[in-house]
């Protein structure tokens, strides 16, 4: 039967991870969106984190009540390092664009 929260915790750990390597590579090829524009993708970098994170500790607690039945320890350890690694994007993104933000407003 397997966890199925183990499996959508390394689903949106993944997607956590690429939100933002993925904006920031779309700029390079795109004219219709600078490199600033890339920084809308935060938030939804975050969430996806987030959910990671609570969803790996949900499949984590249902492994455990249940005797060896629920599954996916290794699956839910990995989606909740990716979820982690996503919030760490998303946060030195946001410093990156709080800082260019105040640069501008200063300069």
């Amino acid at each position: 039967m397997g966890n199925p929260r183990a499996a959508w915790s390394l689903t949106l750990g993944v997607l956590a991870t690429l939100t933002l390597p993925v904006a920031i590579f779309t700029t390079r090829y795109s004219d219709l969106y600078d490199l600033l524009h890339a920084g809308f993708a935060i938030p939804i970098a975050a969430a996806f984190g987030i959910a990671a994170v609570i969803l790996a500790r949900r499949a984590r607690m249902l492994a455990r009540a249940t005797l060896g039945g629920g599954g996916g320890a290794k699956a839910a350890r990995a989606g909740r390092l990716l979820g982690i690694l996503g919030l760490c994007l998303a946060a030195s993104a946001a410093i990156a664009v709080s800082v260019y933000g105040l640069l501008v407003a200063v300069g």
